[in-house]
């Protein structure tokens, strides 16, 4: 009797699937068209859409830093002083103060 329950346990993945294409739907509500209705479009369309998340979260990180890069060098200009210069600057009081090993 206990391998009739568990074959019909292991068979049985209804309730599993149901939810696994509910999330994916869930995520492609707002896409146009037939790919927030049907679960092959939109397991295409969902994954397509993780792919450039993954992407623009690096490229939002690349342009804040030559954001933040351009303001420090304007910022720098007005005080007479030019962004490599400063930046070099504030890097040699921390080299310095390092302790260096002597093998």
């Amino acid at each position: 009797m206990v391998f009739l329950t568990l074959s019909c346990l292991i068979r049985s993945r209804g309730p599993d699937r149901y939810w696994k294409v509910q999330e994916v739907l869930k995520h492609a509500r707002h896409f146009r068209g037939r790919k927030n209705r049907c679960y092959s479009l939109a397991v295409r369309a969902v994954r397509r859409a993780f792919l450039y998340a993954t992407k623009a979260r690096k490229l939002k990180k690349r342009n804040m830093r030559t954001l933040w890069i351009s303001r420090i060098a304007a910022a720098s200009r007005e005080h007479g002083m030019k962004y490599p210069a400063l930046i070099h600057n504030l890097i040699k009081p921390r080299s310095s103060t390092s302790p260096v090993s002597d093998a």
